[in-house]
């Protein structure tokens, strides 16, 4: 009567733990838990018929019944909690261990017949009481050790888990260690038990149970985002469709139906290309997808209306269909951002505008600046009574050799670079601002003490042009800028002024300044020399290649001399 009592009662919690399970069940739940909830019902129950049944045969028959869960639950554990715990397990690992669990099995079926997993059965009936004497053959003594491989495997891994993985949850480890504990002390006090006709493991199953009840309740929450997605396509507000790896439909909701109404007319394990609009779309989307897992994510699909302003755009996203280990198919996701292309569309206008306008008023200071710039050069100039016009002309000169530098596809100068050298020649002799006017102004040559005055204005010229452009956001221009001030009066042979630089020390922009400022002092009078003619300030030019001026510019500066003398021939008439 007490056996009875205990395995009846034990069967009967085993079989309401499994209920409660089914009633909060999902589809995110590990399969190996809903394994374990369906076997422990049956062991249990068969713990009850073994005990409960007078006949032998019976008896030996359920408790290889039982054994299902000896043999096979333990590998079922193991499974689930490396799944709950993220540890990957391959397959040919869990085809071998399940063999091994398979093969143990194979000689429980043998009790009874071969003396393989017990060499002698015994079942005793004293006071209503059943006792069962086993004595143990040599496959159970490997049934053993098996079990106790899988428990240091668990250890390993919830141990492992526990200090290596932050995205699992502390508390699921907690519980998952509990049965580790509950069934070793159910395996060493079971022996002592069987003496009173009770066994402690099918105990330790219901155990078992609960503490897995309490991981399904926590995993429903973990799994909160799945079941997101999950509410999102029920509310009608995401379309999908499910297509597997050979393109045959699977299967749509209603909100993906109205998106796409041909989905309308396909049926399952068809072709999901049976129209022309469903290539252009679904079938489309799947191949980018598949060469480039990027590509097919993010995919904008507007569906027209007869009213323009009526149109929906929905975001189409591709993903796999897995079932975390296989491939079985792609999924697509229509998520509707009509509204957000609406807002972006009216941004986009108001940014077009707002920048239309920027550079506008961008375009009007720069004008204003250059024409300050020009202003204070041109205010320069006017103090020297020599040079007149020097300014412009040397500016067309150096639009000139740029002109033809550009032609040259090999030498590939940034145009960029080109417009800020234009725009910075007038400012190569802001410099001379700060030269005395008696110096400046001087009909005559100059003395050597003169001569180190004049050659001040390089430097000062530099110190100058940094300080109206210091300011200035366009970084490239000032250097520019400084550069031609500065260095337009040095010689590639290291002879010039005020750095005494060498070859392409010199900024190019400088060594273009400077033969464009020569050719300009050549061809022009001054009040201390007449002008030279064309031929002989190309020969002085041309003697000066290697030595004065930049060898590399030569056939830029020939290619330009017919503009340069039509332009001073228009200038001098």
């Amino acid at each position: 009567m007490t056996q009875a009592f205990y395995y009846g009662a034990l069967f009967i919690a085993s079989m309401l733990l499994l209920l409660l399970y089914l009633s909060q069940w999902h589809k995110y739940l590990d399969v190996h838990i809903t394994v374990i909830f369906v076997l422990i019902p049956v062991v249990n129950l068969s713990y009850f018929m073994m005990y409960n049944d007078p006949n032998p045969q019976a008896a030996v028959n359920a408790m290889k019944i039982i054994y299902i869960g000896g043999c096979y639950l333990p590998w079922v554990v193991t499974m689930s909690i490396a799944g709950l715990c993220g540890i990957p397990v391959s397959r040919w690992v869990r085809m071998c261990s399940f063999a091994v669990s398979s093969l143990l099995f194979s000689a429980v079926l043998t009790i009874g017949h071969y003396p393989l997993f017990y060499s002698n059965l015994q079942i005793e009936q004293a006071d209503a009481v059943m006792f069962i004497h086993k004595q143990y053959g040599p496959v159970h003594s490997a049934h053993y050790a098996v079990l106790l491989l899988y428990l240091l495997t668990d250890l390993i891994m919830l141990l492992y888990t526990y200090r290596r993985q932050h995205q699992v949850s502390k508390r699921i480890l907690f519980l998952l260690f509990i049965p580790i504990p509950v069934s070793v002390l159910g395996y060493v006090f079971n022996h002592s038990a069987s003496r009173f006709g009770i066994e402690i493991v099918p105990c330790t199953y219901v155990l078992a149970q609960i503490v897995y009840l309490f991981i399904a309740q926590r995993m429903a929450v973990y799994n909160a985002s799945d079941m997101m997605v999950e509410s999102m396509v029920l509310s009608g507000h995401t379309g999908f469709v499910t297509v597997d790896l050979k393109k045959r439909f699977l299967g749509s909701n209603a909100t993906a139906r109205e998106v796409l109404p041909d989905l309308r007319s396909l049926s399952v394990d068809g072709p999901v290309g049976r129209t022309e609009t469903l290539r252009q779309t679904v079938e489309s989307w799947i191949d980018s997808f598949s060469e480039d897992q990027d590509s097919g994510r993010h995919v904008y699909y507007r569906r027209a209306a007869e009213n323009p302003e009526d149109d929906k755009v929905y975001v189409v996203t591709v993903y796999y269909l897995s079932d975390g280990r296989r491939r079985h198919g792609y999924q697509i996701f229509l998520d509707d951002d009509t509204q957000n292309q609406k807002y972006i569309k009216l941004l986009d206008g108001y940014n077009a505008d707002l920048q239309k306008d920027v550079a506008a008023k961008t375009e009007q200071l720069e004008e204003m600046h250059e024409r300050l710039i020009l202003g204070m050069a041109t205010m320069v100039e006017s103090r020297d009574n020599s040079t007149g016009g020097h300014i412009r002309r040397t500016s067309e000169g150096v639009r000139m050799l740029i002109d033809e530098m550009r032609r040259d596809e090999s030498l590939a100068l940034p145009e960029r670079f080109c417009r800020n050298l234009i725009k910075a020649a007038p400012m190569h002799d802001l410099g001379k601002i700060a030269v005395d006017d008696a110096v400046l102004r001087k009909p005559g040559p100059f003395t050597p003490e003169e001569r180190k005055k004049m050659e001040r204005h390089a430097a000062e010229g530099a110190r100058i042009v940094h300080e109206i452009l210091k300011d200035t956001n366009d970084e490239e221009f000032r250097r520019i800028a400084e550069n031609v001030a500065h260095y337009h009066h040095e010689r590639v042979d290291g002879n010039g002024y005020p750095d005494g630089l060498r070859g392409e020390e010199i900024p190019l922009e400088a060594r273009i300044m400077a033969i464009a400022d020569v050719y300009d002092a050549l061809v022009s009078k001054r009040v201390y020399k007449e002008k030279l003619s064309f031929e002989e300030a190309d020969r002085i030019i041309c003697e000066g290649m290697g030595s004065q001026f930049d060898p590399a510019l030569r056939r830029y500066y020939e290619q330009a001399r017919p503009r340069l003398e039509r332009f001073y021939s228009a200038e001098q008439t």
